[in-house]
């Protein structure tokens, strides 16, 4: 059979939907290949939040013509998000795609690429599902250091944030059924991972029900609770969750697990009520603060972080330093910081006018990130001195002599190697920090 050869871009979803494309893929028989060059197809996962990812993935086209004029029987497929929102109009307009796929449709690859082969045709398959979850697929764990390992709980997502291409090309949500779950963590702790991160769109607005109406209702709380009860010696994570969605039961679950890390990523997106209105986030800055000083009551050690837009249609330099003041309460460890940039098909598209400068959106985003550089150094300083139980993760990139692993908040922390192994839990001592990374010494 061919071999397939898979990039993928964008968010962890993505990696993660590329595992279960690897393993649909090995069961009808064709094989994944580590090299470019030996590829029959050349899969690239796309991802379409904003326009510079767009943009990046047709640079890569251009430059796989050189490949395709030296294996001119090589082709070319687009999944993921940008598959689902261009369509066919990306055939048209990157002349060497010879198919697309939309991410509810990855089980009819193996008879796409048969037939894109044997036909010499085009294709394009991107319907999305109301049900599609790939809940009994056993994905193939691409590139995997063996000790960390990804597991989508939820597809989809029906916030419909003006700003947002999400439920466009991922459909609505719908949630897997947490046995599937249960079985897939245990199956990887079994294999000698240590640490499993639960992915959704909204991973916290996760809840099942059978359909015959017999089971209880699972959501987001319990499921992390049963993945939790597999063993203490699984770290259990989760990304990305929705400040509407935060409760203080899931909060109470984190805090009664040492294996549950200790860090929520909670998208803010701006400081200004009318800016949230107007983004159809649904909620207003209160309960977001409430829901920090929730997460502090809670777990004092809890790390946090973010994301955040600068620019967004009609925001006054009084409402980006809103944005500002919920950074320095906060204080957040970490924060995806972005320019607003209008995508097709949207609310904001459809109904506002991006009518800030780009320059002024620069400015602010600059803004935005010298504060935040500011406040994370402050915080790692505040982390000299305090010993961490930390998960060898692999050698540190600077230097062979040293390891990298993480800590129950998620911080990066570099040490001299001794003896440590990767996948081992070991405790350290901080002795020095950047704004990115703590330096600490095994005790």
């Amino acid at each position: 059979m061919s071999a397939v050869y898979i990039e993928t871009y964008g968010c962890q979803m993505n990696f993660a939907d590329s595992e279960i494309v690897a393993s649909l893929l090995q069961k009808a028989g064709h094989t994944v290949a580590s090299d470019i060059e030996q590829a029959d197809y050349i899969l690239i996962n796309t991802c379409a939040i904003r326009d510079n990812a767009e943009q990046r993935i047709r640079k890569r086209l251009r430059e796989l013509r050189a490949l395709q004029q030296r294996h001119r029987q090589v082709r070319i497929g687009i999944l993921g998000c940008m598959a689902e929102r261009l369509q066919s109009q990306l055939m048209v307009e990157e002349e060497n795609v010879s198919f697309v796929v939309g991410p509810d449709s990855y089980r009819s690859l193996p008879l796409i690429l048969d037939r894109v082969r044997q036909e010499n045709v085009k294709a394009a398959e991107t319907q999305l599902s109301t049900t599609e979850t790939y809940a009994d697929i056993e994905p193939v764990r691409l590139s995997s250091n063996g000790i960390s390992a990804y597991i989508s709980i939820m597809r989809g997502c029906q916030n419909y944030c003006a700003y947002c291409v999400v439920p466009y090309t991922r459909g609505r949500e719908r949630s897997r059924d947490p046995q599937t779950i249960v079985d897939e963590a245990r199956s990887l702790f079994n294999q000698g991972y240590k640490e499993v991160t639960l992915l959704g769109q909204n991973v916290n607005s996760y809840r099942f029900a059978s359909l015959d109406g017999n089971e209880v209702t699972v959501d987001f709380p319990e499921l992390m609770h049963r993945v939790a009860e597999i063993s203490p010696l699984l770290r259990v994570r989760f990304a990305t969750s929705h400040p509407k969605d935060l409760s203080d039961k899931l909060l109470q679950v984190m805090a009664s697990h040492d294996n549950i890390c200790k860090c929520i990523h909670l998208p803010v997106q701006s400081g200004s009520d009318r800016m949230l209105k107007l983004m159809n986030r649904h909620y207003d800055s209160a309960w977001y603060l409430d829901r920090i000083a929730a997460i502090r009551r809670y777990m004092p050690d809890c790390s946090i972080t973010t994301d955040v837009i600068a620019g967004f249609c009609s925001e006054t330099e009084e409402e980006h330093q809103m944005t500002l003041d919920i950074f320095r309460k906060v204080r957040y460890d970490y924060a995806y910081m972005f320019k607003f940039s209008m995508r097709p098909d949207t609310y904001a598209a459809k109904h506002l006018h991006d009518d800030i400068p780009e320059a002024e959106k620069t400015r602010r985003l600059e803004e935005i990130i010298a504060l935040q550089g500011q406040i994370a150094l402050e915080n790692n300083r505040n982390e000299i001195g305090k010993t961490f139980e930390v998960l060898v993760e692999g050698e540190s990139h600077r230097s062979k002599q040293q390891l990298f692993g993480r800590n129950s908040q998620n911080k990066v922390i570099v040490f001299d190697r001794q003896d440590a192994q990767p996948g081992q839990y070991i405790h350290v001592k901080v002795t020095d920090c950047t704004a990115a990374t703590l330096k600490g010494e095994i005790v």
